[in-house]
């Protein structure tokens, strides 16, 4: 058995490598109600929703994030961030904070509205219909007790 240092240095799983460039065929647009079995879903300002119906990704979380093309900015925003690009930009930080469950007051203190470049998440931002959507995967990592010994793990006390 290699020793446990080795064990953290797992290939980590890729996503099917056309998920992505095919996410038009896993998005449905319509009303909540009718897409509750959605993997993750994203809800926008006119009563719709976005869910994602893409195939299971083992070792990847996956998020989505909507918004309406021509929704205004809000100008506290777009004072703080502009207004280029805003859109995708916001749906991009919003699908990181959703991966990484950070709040996105935090994330905007840290980051801004970019996402980061560390190669951490995958994502995709399109325009199906009038909307920008952002669909985001993130590594899942296993449960660890790093700050334990071997001999004070949960699992030697169970």
């Amino acid at each position: 058995m290699p020793p446990p240092s080795d064990l953290a240095r797992q290939p980590r799983p890729r996503p099917v490598p056309g998920l992505l460039a095919a996410a038009e065929r896993h998005l449905r647009i319509g009303v909540p109600a009718d897409l509750a079995d959605a993997v993750t879903r994203s809800h926008l300002d006119d009563g719709r929703c976005v869910g994602w119906y893409g195939p299971p990704t083992p070792g990847w979380r996956v998020a989505i994030d909507a918004e309406r093309a021509d929704a205004p900015v809000p100008p506290v925003l777009a004072r703080r961030f502009g207004v280029e690009d805003f859109w995708a930009r916001w749906t991009r930080a919003e699908c990181c904070c959703k991966l990484t469950d950070v709040p996105v007051a935090a994330w905007w203190r840290r980051h801004g509205l970019s996402a980061p470049a560390d190669g951490s998440a995958l994502w995709r931002t399109l325009r199906v219909t009038d909307l920008v959507i952002t669909v985001g995967f993130a590594p899942t990592c296993p449960p660890r007790d790093l700050a334990l010994s071997d001999s004070e793990s949960r699992l030697t006390r169970l």
